[in-house]
């Protein structure tokens, strides 16, 4: 026996409508034919669904598709431009935010620098206000959701950042609660390593990889996890989270979490940073010297001395990318993944740190772990998270529990309280911090 959901269409029904709708978005049933072969479902069944998604303007017909005998069939068609989605990642030191359409496209994207330590209020505000500025170029356009990365644990059910290491003021704050009121759309936030992770697996290197780890190396370090084709979140929002875990018992490696020897105290962007510094006050490089008397000195400065060939610049790199191998290997015998990507500001710094991390993982993995395991950088450098963020928002959109809330509307405009828990959202905008 059918039950109906709070859209009025049962939940047979239901099922069958997302996975006709998931073919024809993901491209891979462009006829009522192909959906027919894709699906498995019945003819009456497709049909009785695909009209259902075209009287809610989900799908349309297009041009005549080829015949494989008999009338040539409709292509079918799902409108990506109905809406559009906001998409930010906000790193350590910058913001990055764009406009994708509803097949994950991006259409527009803006950056600043910024630091993250600033606080949530002036933060956020910088966020609303770069999306205000790519919605004005696009003033009919409805948005459908918005998505965000943050450099940091957040609980993903409330889409709250929760005690992060580099951003001081934003423990608890209610970043979903803020954007849904104010753009009137449902939000989701994550650890801006998990999208881009997703990002890196729905339209990177990792496009059909069902089990692969994206390890970011920026100023800190951290890895998303994709398993048997799903964002594997863990328990409270926090799986992944690589860079504190314990490679020395080094008294003088404090890490911002408070604990001794974490891996992105050692081998991450500030601590690349902090030994670049110390070798070339002591006189031990002459090309990290000459750039510290320029200012202070980042991760690339490191990079650009190793690509010069300076000895100091070249083992720093080596060692940071051990303790990463080290640290990775572990993850590699336990989750088993088919691919490993490596992604980050600290990333693109040259062959030594990537050599360094592969010679680690298969030297000190299990032979049937590394078997098949690939090992690379990361070619969507700054976009993985951007899109990895539009993604999740259309993900959960289009899930059976999202679209049957709001199918039957024919979008998701004006319904903030998709995205919200059990708790719901603040009854009125002065309840969020400002």
């Amino acid at each position: 026996m059918s039950v109906a959901t709070d859209s009025g269409v049962a939940t047979d029904q239901l099922e069958t409508l997302v996975e006709v709708l998931d073919l024809v978005r993901a491209g891979e049933a462009r006829t009522r034919p192909e959906l027919l072969r894709r699906s498995g479902l019945g003819r009456t069944v497709i049909t009785q669904r695909v009209s259902q998604l075209m009287a809610r303007g989900l799908v349309v017909e297009g041009q005549l598709g080829p015949s494989t005998g008999g009338r040539a069939p409709r292509e079918l068609r799902f409108r990506a431009d109905a809406g559009v989605v906001l998409a930010a990642e906000l790193g350590a030191t910058s913001i990055t935010v764009g406009l994708t359409d509803l097949a994950g496209e991006l259409l527009a994207h803006r950056e600043e620098p910024w630091d993250v330590a600033a606080g949530a209020t002036a933060t956020l505000d910088l966020v609303e206000q770069l999306f205000d500025e790519l919605l004005a170029d696009r003033a009919s356009s409805q948005v459908w959701g918005i998505g965000v990365g943050l450099p940091g644990p957040v609980e993903f059910a409330s889409g709250r950042p929760v005690a992060p290491p580099i951003m001081p003021g934003w423990d608890g704050y209610p970043v979903r609660d803020r954007l849904a009121r104010r753009y009137r759309a449902p939000v989701w936030v994550d650890n801006e390593v998990n999208t881009m992770a997703l990002g890196e697996y729905r339209t990177g290197i990792g496009r059909g990889v069902r089990d692969l780890v994206y390890v970011k190396i920026g100023s800190g370090i951290g890895a998303g996890l994709i398993s048997g084709g799903r964002l594997h979140r863990g328990a409270q929002g926090c799986a992944g989270d690589i860079g504190h875990v314990s490679v020395s018992d080094d008294s003088r490696t404090v890490c911002r979490c408070g604990n001794l020897g974490c891996l992105e105290a050692l081998a991450g962007g500030v601590a690349l940073a902090r030994d670049a510094t110390e070798a070339a006050r002591q006189g031990r490089s002459e090309f990290l010297a000459r750039r510290l008397a320029g200012g202070e000195l980042e991760a690339r400065d490191v990079a650009q001395a190793a690509e010069h060939g300076d000895p100091v610049a070249v083992e720093l790199l080596t060692h940071a990318g051990r303790l990463i191998g080290v640290t990775l290997a572990t993850l590699v015998n336990m989750f088993n993944p088919a691919l490993v990507v490596i992604g980050g500001g600290v990333a693109e710094s040259g062959d030594q740190l990537l050599a360094a991390i592969r010679e680690t993982v298969y030297r000190r993995s299990l032979p049937l772990a590394t078997r098949e395991l690939r090992i690379t950088r990361s070619p969507l450098s700054n976009r993985a998270g951007l899109l990895g963020a539009a993604f999740m928002v259309l993900d959960e959109l289009f899930s059976r529990t999202q679209l049957g809330a709001w199918i039957d509307q024919g979008s998701p405009v004006g319904r903030p309280e998709l995205s919200a828990g059990q708790d719901g959202l603040p009854e009125h905008a002065s309840e969020i911090p400002r």
